[in-house]
């Protein structure tokens, strides 16, 4: 089977479990996820299948969105609820409604990120998690992310028993985002220890939530149901302009030809796409891009051959 299949992962586990659990299931080792979701995450995780693996980086670079709640008045170790409180501070009144958007947008647009030290980033071969745990220091990398926007979605709660506050959020945000650290950097513009409490992806390789099947309903679905669920590799290509090849075009693809412009039978631009996902027999098979001081399509990512 090949595809790519629109995952709800719960809160609880990991995106290797989903992919080890997604193996088992498709019956195939053949699997690969889109973009690591941490364990206390829960929310839309694309898993490609089969033929669509060769498509897993076109996916990861789609934009992704998120719903979520920030707490002010402490912080931890890992950013989210997971590690040891690292600072404390009690807030003495409500943090204003305007200054929060007010800083929420300061952190919108293209910037600098520093990932947290809790994550998979590799600093000289080794995950920036395994520093952490082993009490180890090393400069970690920085990071250039694009914040689309990052806005409330509902009344913050300032609770004067506990001094601290609650933040609702949506964030729509691109390819190595950290939202925890968003949450963090908040808490510093507001000059208050933050943490990320509750954190759900909405959307991500262009499905949605409500797009999404849990590892539950697909273990009760039979071959047939499984193979209905899966969408085409070409949904991780969707941006690019589509081409479907003639059977001569064909024949000489699959045994890495190059394709000429003025030659293609309905590509009559004057200025060529920049990228063409080729078809054939409703197929996609691979991803080519214009060489243009060659004049010509030549291939970028061979998908399906067969």
């Amino acid at each position: 089977m090949d595809g790519i299949l629109p995952l709800y992962k719960e809160s609880g586990m990991t995106s290797n479990d989903a992919v080890f659990k997604c193996r088992k299931i498709f019956k195939t080792r053949k699997v690969g996820h889109s973009g690591t979701l941490d364990p206390n995450v829960d929310g839309v995780l694309p898993i490609c299948i089969g033929h669509a693996t060769k498509v897993v980086n076109y996916m990861m670079d789609s934009g992704k969105v998120y719903q979520g709640e920030i707490t002010l008045g402490f912080s931890t170790e890992t950013e989210d609820l997971e590690g040891d409180v690292i600072d404390r501070k009690v807030i003495k009144g409500q943090i204003p409604t305007t200054q929060i958007d007010e800083k929420m947008q300061e952190l919108t647009g293209t910037m600098i990120q520093i990932p947290p030290m809790y994550s998979a980033i590799k600093v000289n071969g080794r995950r920036l998690y395994d520093y952490a745990r082993h009490h180890e220091q090393v400069k970690r990398p920085e990071r250039k992310i694009t914040v689309d926007y990052f806005k409330q979605i509902r009344p913050t709660i300032f609770d004067p028993e506990t001094g601290q506050q609650r933040i609702f959020f949506e964030v729509g945000c691109q390819k190595g985002t950290y939202v925890r650290t968003l949450a963090v950097d908040l808490g510093k513009k507001l000059k208050v220890p933050a943490v990320m409490s509750d954190l759900t992806r909405l959307e991500s390789g262009g499905f949605s939530l409500e797009e999404s099947i849990s590892i539950e309903k697909l273990g009760k679905m039979d071959e047939e149901q499984l193979a209905q669920v899966l969408r085409p590799a070409s949904h991780a290509l969707r941006k690019y302009t589509s081409y479907e090849l003639s059977d001569e075009e064909w024949n000489s693809i699959k045994n890495g030809g190059f394709l000429i412009p003025k030659n293609m039978y309905c590509q009559k631009k004057e200025v060529p796409d920049d990228k063409l996902v080729l078809f054939y027999e409703n197929r996609v098979r691979c991803l080519y891009y214009y060489n243009a001081s060659k004049k010509r399509y030549q291939p970028e990512q061979m998908i399906d051959l067969v």
